[in-house]
C-alpha cells in the first residue's frame, strides 16, 4: 500500500482538495485499494482544543462541482510520527516545504518529501486560495499535480 499525505498551512483548502481529488482520480483508475491518502497541516490556526475545523466552505463547493466529496474531513496537524507513516508528504508551496522538514525533524534534501507542482513540467507553488480568492485555479493546479504525481508512480513502477 503507498501512503500519501498532502501538506498545507491549515489544512483546509489546498491539502485536502489533493487529498480528495487524487482519492477520486486513484478510484476512477481502479487503484484505490493501493493507496492510503490523507491532508495535514503545518499550523494549528485552524485547530482548536483538539478539534480542526471542517474544509473551508469554498474549496469544499469547487470539489462538489466536480463531483468530489470531502465530507466529514476536519484539519489536523502534521507531527514527527507521520515520517514513519507515510511514504510521500507532499506539500503545497515553499513555506510549507520548509515548516515540513522542521516538524518532522529531517534535513534537505529528503526523497520522501516534495513539491505537488514539483511533478509537473511547471514546477511553482500551488497559490493559497485562502488569500487569492481563486479557488478554480487552485483546483486546476492540484490536478495538474496530482496527475503528475500519479504518472510518476507508474513511471516508477510502484503502481
Amino acid at each position: 500500500m503507498i501512503k500519501v499525505l498532502f501538506v498545507c498551512w491549515g489544512n483546509i483548502c489546498r491539502s485536502p482538495m489533493a487529498e480528495f481529488i487524487f482519492k477520486n482520480m486513484v478510484k476512477k483508475a481502479g487503484l484505490d485499494s493501493k493507496f492510503h491518502i490523507e491532508s495535514r497541516a503545518t499550523h494549528t490556526d485552524e485547530i482548536w482544543n483538539g478539534q480542526g475545523n471542517p474544509v473551508y466552505s469554498p474549496a469544499r463547493e469547487k470539489l462538489a462541482e466536480h463531483g468530489i466529496s470531502c465530507k466529514g474531513k476536519r484539519a489536523q496537524l502534521l507531527t514527527k510520527s507521520d515520517y514513519e507513516d507515510y511514504d510521500y508528504i507532499i506539500g503545497m508551496d515553499d513555506l510549507n516545504y520548509r515548516w515540513m522538514h522542521r516538524i518532522l525533524g529531517k534535513s534537505v534534501p529528503d526523497s520522501k518529501i516534495s513539491l505537488l507542482m514539483d511533478y509537473t513540467s511547471h514546477p511553482r507553488s500551488v497559490a493559497d486560495p485562502w488569500y487569492t480568492g481563486d479557488f478554480d485555479a487552485t483546483y486546476t493546479d492540484v490536478v495538474e499535480g496530482c496527475e503528475g504525481f500519479l504518472e510518476y508512480l507508474r513511471k516508477e513502477g510502484k503502481i
